[in-house]
């Protein structure tokens, strides 16, 4: 799969919902392509579509029409059991919430999604809690750890597989600004390193900036 040229091409994506006036449409006619190993930031005002697409992107959620492929596959071809299957072997996602266990330490967090794959855990989720700086930090449960260490497990947990897709969602939304700028150089030395394509969901423009390619959505459309 990593041979594949574009890990991501989206066609023709929309998505509507019904309420009690009628139809909306939250995401309209979007398309394009990352090539693999690309950085993405999708940015836009709030209600602008950003963290719907990025569902959709992880099929997470169902398009109303059009197609979503990731790394060559149509999603909409999956159902829920191999979707999920072929995220956990090829996707890691960064939270702005964290998304940590709160009974599980440090070093449970980032072993449990090996361990759900089956493979030794220990090893190699310890070696990336050390890349992100917290080799003193494995056994503390995530209550007592601060919001920029909490997000850097959260992270050691995204990479720790070397997926090929990092979806980030408003990562550092919750963080101030200098705890902030050193999330954004840690994902992005993480990605390089392993050739990893990295889609953010952001309204940080330092953050976005950083990215190989802005995609701007306004009222569900992408602007030129």
């Amino acid at each position: 799969m990593n041979a594949v040229t574009n890990a991501i091409e989206v066609v023709g994506l929309c998505k509507q919902v019904t309420d009690a006036t009628g139809v909306l449409n939250i995401l309209d006619d979007v398309s394009f392509k990352v090539p693999a190993g690309q950085s993405l930031a999708i940015t836009g005002a709030s209600g602008s579509g950003k963290s719907t697409l990025l569902g959709l992107l992880a099929g997470l959620d169902h398009p109303s029409s059009g197609e979503v492929h990731l790394l060559g596959q149509l999603l909409g071809q999956m159902n829920e059991d191999l979707r999920a299957a072929f995220r956990a072997k090829n996707v890691g996602f960064v939270f702005q919430s964290f998304q940590l266990l709160p009974n599980l330490t440090a070093l449970e967090n980032v072993m449990l999604p090996i361990e759900l794959a089956g493979q030794p855990a220990e090893a190699s989720a310890t070696q990336m809690l050390v890349r992100v700086g917290l080799g003193e930090r494995l056994h503390h449960f995530p209550a007592t750890l601060s919001g920029g260490e909490q997000q850097r497990v959260s992270i050691a947990r995204a990479f720790v597989q070397r997926p090929v897709l990092i979806f980030a969602d408003e990562p550092t939304g919750s963080l101030d600004e200098g705890t902030g700028a050193t999330i954004i150089n840690l994902m992005f030395e993480l990605a390089a390193q392993q050739n990893t394509t990295l889609v953010l969901v952001t309204h940080d423009p330092s953050l976005a900036a950083r990215c190989e390619r802005q995609l701007v959505l306004q009222a569900g459309r992408l602007m030129p």
